[in-house]
């Protein structure tokens, strides 16, 4: 379906990151844009769960390891 182009480190920190934001959000009591921002979380969350991201293949990045 989509091409795999997000390699290890970088699919453990987009996880770690988005999942850390989507924490934030729901534990925080805020209201306002800033406190809705923090769903930006989602996206690295999603693209580090599939292993895939669209601006990578955009651009012709690939931080996979090289296959033989």
């Amino acid at each position: 379906m989509f091409t795999t182009n997000v390699g290890g480190i970088d699919r453990i920190l987009r996880i770690v990151i988005g999942a850390a934001l989507l924490i934030w959000f729901f534990t925080d009591q805020g209201s306002g844009f800033w406190h809705y921002a923090k769903l930006i979380g989602i996206v690295p969350l999603l693209t580090g769960l599939l292993s895939t991201c669209p601006l990578y293949s955009v651009l012709g990045i690939s931080t996979c390891p090289m296959k033989a």
